[in-house]
């Protein structure tokens, strides 16, 4: 695992987590770097236990994220085929519930 990628995410999310949160005005340059080089590095990084730790913790970078990766997931971190999984177990759980049910 490259360990530098991830500090330099972490690094990277801080900052625009608290420009996100600040109460003062943000320099729209200083924002767009930000996101810009944040964007970079979360197209680097590998979707693994550390990013999913990281977007849970920094709520701009994992919005950030789900924008960036909209193309393919819509506005979710977890990929296709876990949300259909997850679609046919609950179309699957319903249908037992009903034919349960059912006179």
């Amino acid at each position: 695992m490259n360990t530098t990628v991830h500090k330099n995410l972490v690094v990277l999310a801080r900052v625009l987590e608290r420009l996100e949160r600040s109460t003062v005005p943000v320099d729209a340059d200083q924002y767009r770097a930000v996101v810009h080089h944040l964007a970079g590095e979360l197209a680097l990084a590998p979707h693994d236990m550390a990013l999913e730790a990281l977007l849970d913790t920094f709520p701009s970078a994992a919005e950030l994220y789900e924008n960036l990766n909209y193309g393919h997931y819509g506005l979710c971190r977890c990929d296709a085929h876990h949300a259909l999984n997850a679609e046919l177990a609950a179309r699957n759980t319903i249908a037992a519930i009903r034919a349960r049910s059912a006179p």
